[in-house]
């Protein structure tokens, strides 16, 4: 037995069960699993149980250094015997200097920190607005996709595309274009006809809508159309950015720049934060008092995505999500091909869905069971958004755990 198996068992044995069957005191927003998990090393989790997974969720695309990484750890701790928090009537160091990192991958110009996806997201709207009516528009809008997901604050619902998270929140907030992804007729139609536009906002691969790539066409001829219009050029890379698909950005891709990218998830490697990167055309749209936040930018956070971003540098890891992604791509498809029910595997990197013909939220237990994290999302697509620092035969182990999981689950009648 290892170090981490021992410790696992000798936490479990000194602790409380840990899959209580109700949580009376916490709201019921999630439909959790009967696990609690006690610590982690590496792409591992144990749970308080003692049982061993092989994390292939990464926190949903956040723990981009796996657990307990031996960089990372030192860093934090000695960051949280200095100072863990201040506030932003002064000058926060470590604010600069990651937004100069920042700004030297994308090639844009200023940074705003936040703490959450959402938050950014929300800056970026907010940011779209002003714009808007800076440029004399009374009522700016801004166009938006089907199957898009941007958060759960009212602004950033409304800008989601998905009917069953807005439902029951209504009276949503105007000022949202709706369009398809990858149609570029469509878009240059609602530029011919439609003068209010101000911004176009999309994630470059959708997440929870499925994994659902833009094409690097889409996103030129996007690109084409905002300079021509005018239009801010807003690409939503919280959960696909950060090295995810095996360059810093996904948009990078494609060869252009946004002028605005709002960040997070695998920023600070599970400490909560999130960032809105703007180039010349949105730069100097906020000024003193136009927004702000409490924790946004605190020294814990801002030393948790230097060093993030510092060891993704020294360990080579957009390679290595490149080249294990690809990976673990082919043999997925080589194991589910002809398999009835299987229809495909999308995405890129470490960001990958596997889509099946029928709802399979089941599979998120079942694979749990079979030692497995992963989610489901857009009903039918099994996502796997593993740490950045996963190896090559532990992807050959994702693929030797789920592939048997999701043969048993298609070969069951409906």
């Amino acid at each position: 037995m290892n170090a981490p198996d021992k410790l696992a068992l000798a936490n479990a044995a000194s602790s409380v069960s840990a899959t209580p069957s109700r949580e009376p005191h916490v709201m019921t927003t999630y439909g959790r699993l009967p696990i609690a998990l006690s610590h982690g090393r590496g792409c591992w989790v144990w749970d308080t149980d003692g049982k061993k997974y092989l994390d292939g969720l990464g926190g949903i695309a956040v723990n981009t250094l796996g657990h307990a990484h031996p960089k990372l750890v030192p860093a934090l701790q000695e960051q949280i015997g200095r100072l863990i928090h201040s506030s932003n009537y002064y000058l926060v160091p470590l604010q600069e200097q990651l937004a100069a990192k920042l700004c030297e991958l994308s090639g844009l110009s200023n940074v705003f920190f936040c703490s959450t996806g959402l938050e950014a997201n929300e800056a970026a709207l907010k940011i779209a607005r002003k714009f808007g009516h800076d440029k004399g528009v009374e009522r700016p809008e801004i166009i938006v996709y089907e199957k898009a997901f941007h958060g759960r604050s009212i602004a950033t619902l409304s800008a989601t595309g998905n009917p069953k998270v807005q439902a029951g929140f209504g009276p949503l907030v105007e000022g949202f274009v709706r369009v398809p992804l990858n149609d570029v007729a469509f878009i240059e139609s609602v530029a011919r006809t439609n003068k209010n536009v101000v911004a176009v906002f999309l994630e470059v691969i959708q997440g929870e809508g499925g994994i659902n790539p833009a094409t690097v066409g889409y996103l030129q001829a996007i690109r084409r159309i905002c300079d021509e219009q005018g239009w801010l050029l807003m690409l939503d890379e919280v959960q696909c950015g950060m090295g995810r698909t095996g360059k810093w950005f996904a948009h990078q891709w494609a060869g252009i720049q946004p002028d605005v990218m709002p960040l997070a998830k695998g920023l600070g490697s599970g400490v909560p934060i999130g960032a809105v990167v703007c180039g010349p055309k949105a730069a100097r749209v906020f000024g003193p008092g136009n927004h702000g936040t409490t924790f946004g930018g605190n020294p814990l956070a801002m030393r948790a995505g230097v060093e993030t971003l510092r060891i993704m540098e020294e360990e080579g890891l957009l390679a290595n999500a490149a080249s294990v992604g690809a990976a673990l791509k082919a043999d997925l498809e080589r194991e589910l091909k002809g398999v009835e029910g299987f229809v495909e595997v999308r995405g890129q990197g470490l960001m990958l869905g596997i889509e099946l013909d029928r709802p399979c939220g089941d599979i998120l237990n079942r694979a749990a069971q079979a030692g497995l994290m992963l989610s489901v999302t857009a009903d039918r697509v099994i996502r796997l958004v593993p740490p950045l620092i996963l190896s090559l035969d532990e992807a050959r182990q994702i693929v030797a755990i789920l592939c048997p999981v999701i043969k048993q689950f298609l070969a069951e009648p409906r």
